[in-house]
């Protein structure tokens, strides 16, 4: 007997081109950039001053208990944001709470929770700034007055699980969870886990989330040092890419067993068909110039799902814009599809890098753009780079070839992952 099918009955998503799957491809098909001047500090003094920060961001939108506000930090606002968008368009409380107490007992042990938090922030050191001043780093008085100065809530706030915990705690899900910090790719990995998880039986339905928030100072700081942020805009693919922007927000999937979806005869938009990843294993910022490891993860991902590559029907790509990461992203591709790739795209131009959350947001996106039948144009996109041959990216919307399809991702260590799904037809 065969593993079940994961089908995908609900998407959520924030950043800060928009607050729904659909308003944030709207503006990816318009060519509208919610690339901005940084606002959370004063940054007219840093060496990079812009980045795609969610507008007129307030905490009760996105999470109408105050209360919680005092445990959870920004980013977790947009993972629980996320999800709960993704829980209410799947209909799973809803259904829920229509059974009698056994089976919705039954229903709740049988709820996962899978979320990839981001683990590099440095906003949790900023608490500690004041004190430090104070104290002339005299580290006796810092002791002293460290529990008079430092929110005792300063722990709970700080706990990269919060997401998962929160999302269990409000709805009563209590089926296997994990919480993935693994750079860029956690996002994607929480998806490739929750199916696994469905298709193994371990639940039978869960909620894949991935979440970040890394526009903060010292962020922009270090990654300008080391050479990767760019100078104004995200040019992915292109002869004039110089760099990345950070973004923020949160993507989520709800997905199901077939079974699960047929028996409350759920709107089904798609299905996890397979994932892949593997690593450069060079060093924490070093690639491979072949993108050996990409090409692997990609081939993982056919394998799991049981297809050729001439069956993908579009490629949503990493994209982040720095001029080794496409052309080595290229090179992948090339090897996986040679002369003959489908269509491609890539997201961040239009509301930066998320981080964690990067993987799941171009997924959800990549699902809905496959559902409406166009893959997204690259407003930024304009001239040609032969180091990025191969991969079919446009300024103009293009035809997908089919629907499936190919979201890549990758992060620091040369860790690299590839998702496959199909649009509900």
């Amino acid at each position: 007997m065969g593993k079940p099918r994961v089908v995908i009955t609900g998407t959520g998503a924030v950043c800060a081109a928009g607050r729904t799957p659909e308003s944030i491809l709207e503006a990816v098909r318009a060519g509208r950039s919610a690339i901005a001047p940084i606002r959370q500090w004063d940054a007219s003094t840093w060496p990079r001053q812009v980045a795609g920060e969610i507008p007129d961001f307030n905490p009760r939108e996105l999470v109408e208990d105050r209360k919680l506000h005092k445990l959870i930090r920004r980013t977790d606002l947009f993972g629980l944001y996320a999800a709960s968008k993704a829980i209410e368009g799947a209909g799973i409380v809803a259904h829920r709470d229509a059974l009698d107490g056994a089976a919705a007992a039954e229903y709740n042990d049988r709820t996962g929770v899978y979320v990839g938090s981001g683990g590099g922030s440095y906003e949790s050191q900023y608490d500690y700034f004041p004190l430090l001043t104070e104290a002339r780093d005299e580290l006796p008085g810092f002791g002293r007055e460290l529990s008079n100065t430092v929110n005792p809530m300063w722990l709970l706030r700080t706990l990269p699980n919060n997401v998962l915990g929160h999302i269990g705690i409000r709805h009563g899900f209590k089926g296997s969870n994990a919480c993935i910090t693994n750079h860029s790719i956690g996002g994607t990995l929480a998806v490739i886990e929750a199916a696994e998880a469905l298709r193994n039986g371990e639940a039978d339905r869960a909620i894949a989330v991935g979440h970040d928030a890394p526009i903060e100072p010292q962020m922009v700081l270090y990654y300008h040092d080391v050479g990767l942020i760019a100078k104004e805009t995200i040019r992915p693919f292109d002869a004039r890419r110089d760099g990345s922007l950070f973004g923020e927000g949160g993507a989520a999937l709800a997905l199901e067993t077939e079974a699960s979806a047929r028996q409350r005869d759920a709107a089904v938009l798609g299905e996890i068909l397979g994932g892949g990843a593997a690593t450069d294993a060079k060093g924490l910022l070093a690639i491979r110039d072949d993108g050996d490891a990409l090409a692997h993860a990609i081939d993982q991902a056919l394998a799991d799902a049981g297809l050729h590559p001439s069956d993908v029907g579009m490629i949503a790509a990493h994209g982040n814009g720095t001029p080794q990461s496409d052309a080595s992203e290229a090179a992948a591709i090339r090897r996986v599809f040679g002369n003959a790739a489908p269509p491609a795209t890539g997201f961040k131009w239009a509301f930066g890098h998320l981080i964690a959350a990067a993987g799941i947001l171009d997924a959800v996106l990549a699902l809905h753009a496959l559902r409406g039948r166009s893959v997204p144009g690259v407003a930024t996109y304009a001239v040609a780079d032969s180091a990025c041959e191969g991969v079919r990216v446009s300024i103009e919307a293009q035809p997908p070839r089919s629907d499936v399809a190919l979201i890549l991702c990758r992060g620091f260590a040369g860790t690299n992952a590839a998702l496959l799904l199909r649009a509900a037809r």
